[in-house]
């Protein structure tokens, strides 16, 4: 399959790709608001809830190759379309869950909509977004997480002090499907190749998987996935064990998420005037290890207004931590080698992007769980952001914007 760099007339259909992404976020985000109600309802472990933190991203973790490969025989715009109706699906039916089981079902297959989606997103976004806005729009598909966040958060927690759980299950059904007919009529048709393209696409996938720098850019998104949802997926809980009330957990949260999203996006203005990738992902890895070792190793409750100090200290981190997806998602198309797939470097990165999402809040939970607190979480953090800025290294010096650009502009982007 060929994809185009840019389709004329569909100028504005980024931004309904963009809000798919949002959409699909959101089935990711309903959970932490209402952990508290589910665990008392079914009776979960914190392990428990950590996996089902983690759960929806077993598909990504599993298969994102899987759906490169999809997206290569029958066209990215019907892969996001079919990610959209699986997640309504499995929102629709974790509704009606009883127990753990039926639940944490329900949210691999809601996992199996969000890959979908995940892995065709930049590929439309690059076939539907002008020259001159590629930047920007990338931008705000590596800020999707922390809006998706952020709204997922807040909402959750005023919408749970009225309704049950299984209100907010269906109302988030409704929301992944809301898209779909906006990306019907707006995203340009495929021109997929179907089964005689096959060969040809695992030719393109294999070339993909032998590169080194997929790889590399992967293990650097699961340095920061792994702390950033190990951190931001619990923290509604950790407030509420510290003794806070009401929906400040959720709204402070929501801030938090909020805040990734304004650092992908400023980042994005910054890639524009061509910045090294160290020179972006190195600082912010170092400053996610010093800000979460102060919100953790310290005991703010000793301090005069400690808990705000704390809260400032991980608004910090988040906030730095967005450079970091704006960075890598601008170099997909650099990263991939000649006669390669886009798609495949998307679906590998995404596989490891989401198998740090998988383990991060089960590795907190069960920290936590041993060390009777959730000051051990700074462990995560710093082990995970030094290793990250290491083999970032690796990624080499090029300029951000210019290798991206380069992708866009070409002829035959795969």
């Amino acid at each position: 399959m060929t994809s185009k760099s840019y389709a004329a007339g569909t100028g504005g259909s980024w931004i309904v790709v963009v809000a798919a992404g949002v959409a699909a976020g959101l089935q990711v985000w309903k959970v932490p608001p209402a952990l508290p109600y589910l665990r008392h309802e079914l009776s979960l472990s914190l392990v428990q809830a950590g996996t089902l933190l983690g759960v929806v991203q077993l598909a990504g973790m599993l298969g994102g190759l899987a759906v490169s490969l999809l997206a290569e025989l029958i066209g990215e715009r019907r892969c996001l379309s079919g990610g959209l109706v699986l997640l309504f699906l499995g929102s629709a039916s974790g509704g009606l869950a009883g127990s753990a089981a039926p639940l944490l079902a329900s949210r691999a297959m809601e996992g199996a909509g969000f890959i979908l989606v995940a892995v065709t997103g930049p590929g439309l976004i690059r076939r539907t977004a002008p020259p001159g806005r590629f930047t920007t729009a990338m931008g705000f598909w590596g800020a999707y997480q922390g809006i998706s966040t952020s709204v997922g958060l807040v909402v959750g927690a005023l919408v749970l002090q009225m309704v049950s759980w299984r209100v907010w299950w269906w109302g988030m059904a409704v929301v992944a499907l809301a898209p779909l007919p906006w990306v019907l009529t707006r995203v340009p048709r495929d021109d997929a190749g179907g089964a005689r393209g096959a060969a040809a696409a695992l030719a393109r996938i294999g070339r993909t998987v032998r590169a080194p720098a997929p790889w590399t850019a992967g293990l650097v998104f699961a340095c920061y996935t792994l702390p950033w949802m190990a951190v931001v997926g619990f923290l509604p809980t950790v407030y509420r064990d510290g003794g806070m009330t009401g929906s400040w957990p959720g709204v402070l949260s929501a801030v938090v998420g909020a805040v990734n999203a304004v650092g992908s996006i400023g980042t994005a203005a910054l890639l524009k005037r061509g910045l090294a990738v160290r020179a972006v992902v190195v600082p912010a890895f170092a400053l996610m290890a010093s800000t979460s070792l102060l919100a953790f190793a310290v005991d703010w409750h000793r301090v005069p207004a400690g808990t705000a100090w704390q809260f400032l200290c991980v608004v910090a981190f988040s906030l730095t931590g967005g450079a970091i997806p704006a960075t890598l998602l601008r170099l997909i198309g650099g990263l991939t080698p000649t006669g390669g797939s886009a798609p495949a470097t998307m679906g590998l990165i995404q596989q490891l992007f989401n198998a740090g999402s998988f383990v991060g809040p089960t590795v907190a939970a069960w920290l936590a769980t041993r060390t009777g607190g959730w000051h051990s979480t700074w462990w995560i953090t710093c082990g995970c952001a030094v290793f990250g800025a290491v083999i970032s290294l690796g990624l080499g010096d090029g300029g951000a914007s210019s290798r991206a650009s380069k992708s866009a502009t070409a002829g035959a982007v795969r």
